[in-house]
């Protein structure tokens, strides 16, 4: 049986293909538009994912939309009409895109699935991010907790989950939200909203939480339970493009930083603060749903499930015994999720829980490759030079570079699902070099200077470096590290490192890079960031990968079996 499911129109959008409840395929839109952030209807990643599988559009069985379009554009005119005649620029800007296209889904999928004649249903949004938090973990059953900005009313839900059946049966609603007071925050200290949030929480360890009581006393109301409601004086979201108004400005008495200035220490103390609620309230929900719940797994997704920060303290102070989150626990992990719902939940499949690193590869590795053959091609179309190395040799070769302070870009096999690179689509650097985070922020990624790099480590080494005993394979926690002076560029300023796990069985060929990395510093650690640079998506194909070599000052660049090199 295949499967469909997509996310679209908002942000990420994606498409993926099961067969009989697997992700056989799977890609985010912005990999082929190159557009970052994509939100158009995934065309691209639909075709490449039908082509991935062997199938035609009249081969799949069932269809799945990650949310209930209809329910989402009643809550926006419920909104409209609440806020008026504020909101009136906003609505003629956003409802022609819904009664022009967003409405109309259905027909949409319809005509791009030329020949596709079986049914379309339409999780809701948080129950699409709940089938993929629970269907991508090792449990019978589990608790769950979804927390994003908004889905369709909903902007935090909780519940529990057993074989192939997810209840849902505690929310909160717009415009009461943990994730628009998080963007909020983001778009006062000059980061873009669904884009920079990961860089306030970077941003928030060179800062101390001064505005933690102002916050919780002036801009939001929360309960023991975790329950919020937000002082909505503060906010512009309901009726403007824009996320705060002036009386939020007002408060912290200074006005919202431009995305060019600089960042001053007020900037960092209000990331920091604001850091720190967004980790107390998630503490709180997590009490909440323990005592509710009695169990002793915890599922959580959505796109606040990003925040590694959070997510360590979930793990460490958190009730519950064992957590999971997956590989992309955002928006685009929701097309994943709603064709997982469609298979177990609304077909009533059997399901099968795989083993741990089995699992984690079938969930991860699952996106565009290109083969060693088509790799010399575009070499020897575009008279490149290269060295052709047998698999032992360029293990040692790439290793070597490595340790001698080269930075090299690693493209192998097939694409990682999710907003992080894992090992296949990354740039590689020494940690033991104190000033390689700058050199990687400033002449390769090109952009700001506070940004963390993460560490890849071997899994059986974790806890040696890492105050951490279980594997983080997505690189979804961010915890301490306990020798920060054998790894420094991947040591952040507060002491911590955003790890990713590798183990043998999940990745083999970037398992045994690292290895050799370890048999020549005695660190088997290494430091990976996505190829790409500052505002642009992860590179997908040879060219693309060719191309930010060229443009940047990366010293190697290996591809499939091929090192290319500027000396």
């Amino acid at each position: 049986m295949y499967s469909l499911g997509i996310s679209c129109y908002y942000h990420d959008s994606a498409a993926t293909i099961l067969k009989d409840g697997y992700v056989v395929a799977a890609v985010e839109e912005e990999r082929f538009s190159r557009k970052k952030f994509d939100d158009g209807f995934p065309k691209m990643a639909i075709d490449w994912c039908l082509k991935e599988a062997g199938i035609k559009s009249e081969q799949i069985n069932s269809v799945a939309f990650y949310d209930k379009p209809v329910l989402k554009f009643e809550r926006l005119l419920d909104n409209y009409i609440a806020v008026a005649p504020r909101g009136l620029y906003s609505f003629l800007n956003v409802i022609p895109k819904w009664i022009h296209k967003r409405l109309w889904v259905k027909e949409e999928i319809k005509k791009h699935l030329q020949g596709y004649q079986g049914d379309i249903i339409f999780p809701e949004h948080h129950m699409s991010h709940a089938a993929h938090t629970f269907f991508t973990s090792p449990f019978d059953e589990a608790a769950i907790l979804t927390v994003d900005g908004v889905g369709e009313w909903s902007t935090s839900s909780f519940g529990s989950a057993e074989n192939t059946s997810i209840k849902l049966t505690n929310d909160i609603r717009w415009p009461h939200s943990i994730g628009m007071f998080y963007s909020a925050f983001t778009y006062f200290l000059g980061f873009r909203v669904n884009e920079g949030e990961y860089k306030l929480m970077g941003l928030s360890a060179y800062g101390k939480p001064k505005y933690y009581d102002l916050i919780l006393n002036e801009i939001l109301d929360v309960k023991n339970d975790g329950s919020l409601h937000l002082n909505m004086k503060y906010f512009a979201f309901t009726y403007d493009k824009v996320m705060t108004n002036q009386k939020f400005a007002e408060l912290f008495g200074i006005p919202r930083r431009e995305e060019s200035a600089k960042a001053e220490q007020i900037h960092y103390d209000i990331a920091a603060s604001a850091q720190l609620v967004l980790e107390e309230i998630l503490l709180k929900m997590v009490n909440h749903i323990h005592q509710k719940t009695k169990m002793q797994n915890l599922c959580l997704g959505g796109g606040v499930a990003l925040n590694g920060v959070a997510n360590y303290r979930i793990l460490k102070e958190g009730p519950f015994e064992n957590l999971h989150i997956p590989p992309s626990p955002g928006d685009a992990g929701s097309a994943v999720g709603c064709a997982q719902y469609l298979y177990y939940c609304h077909k009533k499949n059997k399901r099968i829980v795989k083993q741990n690193s089995e699992r984690i590869k079938n969930n991860v590795y699952v996106g565009p490759s290109f083969s060693n053959d088509t790799i010399k091609l575009f070499l020897e179309e575009n008279n490149i030079d290269y060295k052709y190395l047998e698999r032992e040799q360029l293990l040692q070769t790439t290793a070597r570079l490595i340790s001698e302070q080269n930075i090299v870009g690693w493209y192998q096999g097939k694409m990682e699902w999710g907003p992080r690179a894992l090992g296949n689509r990354s740039i590689l650097a020494d940690p033991r070099d104190g000033k390689m985070k700058d050199i990687l922020n400033e002449k390769i990624k090109h952009r700001e200077s506070f940004r963390p790099f993460a560490p890849s480590i071997l899994e059986e080494y974790v806890s040696e470096y890492f105050d951490i005993d279980i594997t983080s394979p997505y690189m979804l926690l961010v915890a301490p590290v306990k020798k920060p002076e054998n790894i420094p560029a991947v040591t952040h300023v507060d002491g911590t490192g955003r790890l990713q796990t590798v183990s043998k069985d999940t990745n083999p060929l970037y398992y045994d890079l690292i290895n050799e990395f370890y048999k020549i510093t005695k660190v088997p650690v290494i430091v990976n960031t996505s190829m790409n640079v500052m505002g642009e998506p992860i590179v997908t194909s040879p060219d693309q990968a060719f191309k930010m070599w060229a443009s940047t000052e990366m010293d190697n660049l290996v591809m499939g079996n091929y090192l290319i090199s500027k000396m």
